[in-house]
Formats: C-alpha cells, structure tokens, sequence
C-alpha cells in the first residue's frame, strides 16, 4: 500500500502537470487545491526537488514546476523515490533485495513466485504510467462522465 506522502506527492506532480508551461506555482495553491497541509506540502516538494522531479523558482511569481517533461516521469518512478522498492516482499525486489526469513529458497517457494510475478506487473503499469497518461485518463473520464450526465437529461 502507498504510504500518504506517496498519494500526496502524486497528487501534487499531477497538479503541476495541470499548470505546465504556465509558470511556476505556489506551495499554498497545490495545498489548498489538494487539500494537503501546506506544512507537509513543503517537505513533499523538497524530497521531490531532491530526487530532480520538479524545480523551485525564488522570489516574486516563485513556486515550483515540473523538472521534466511530464510524459517524462513515471509513476513508478515517484513512488520508488517517496516509498521505495514497488516489490511487496523483500526476496523479489531488484532495488532492494534481501532474503525472507525462515525460507528454506526461493526456488521452491510459491510465495516467491507469486509476488515476483506482482512485482513484474506492477512494475510495468507503474514505469509505463507518465503523469501525462495520468491527465489523459482524467480528461477522457470527465469526458466519458460528462457524455453519461448529458444523455441522462435528454
């Protein structure tokens, strides 16, 4: 499971996908937008800064903006930077390896083949995913959402 600074670092990357191109953004605007405290906001910013997603802008007009383009940067990519290996046991991570305890080898083990199957597939949703897949689905959602609420009134 996603920790809430993983869903919030989402939710802030996808909101500066919004505004792309469009100039630099305040914290207080994405935490008041995605309804996160502006407090836990700045940290979220800074680790992402950190790992090179976005880019901070001083001064006058300052705020951030994506470091990249957003059909740039995966989903994949933002979780492992906030959470950590995407692998749901230790015995099937690439990043992060280590060998379960009490296991008589992962060979022989269907715990190990199951999650390393998992692994591979959220893997690739999640590395296949750009923050732009991301604006794309919303936009044919409300779109889809918005056809479904005309045709119930006609």
């Amino acid at each position: 499971m996603l920790t809430q600074k993983a869903i919030y670092a989402l939710k802030s990357l996808v909101y500066l996908t919004k505004e792309y191109g469009l100039g630099p953004v305040r914290i207080s605007e994405i935490a008041t937008k995605e309804m996160i405290s502006k407090k836990f906001m700045e940290q979220i910013l800074l680790e992402l800064k950190h790992h090179g997603l976005v880019q901070s802008k001083r001064g006058n007009g300052g705020g951030y903006v994506l470091a990249k383009q957003p059909w740039q940067i995966s989903l994949g990519y933002v979780i492992r930077a906030i959470d950590g290996p995407l692998a749901l046991i230790p015995c099937v991570s690439k990043t992060a390896y280590g060998k379960c305890k009490d296991c008589p080898g992962e060979q022989n083990c269907g715990i190990h083949s199951v999650m390393k199957e998992v692994r591979e597939v959220t893997v690739n949703i999640l590395d296949g995913a750009s923050l732009q897949d991301v604006i794309n689905r919303e936009r044919r959602l409300n779109g889809i959402l918005s056809s479904e609420i005309f045709s119930l009134r006609m």
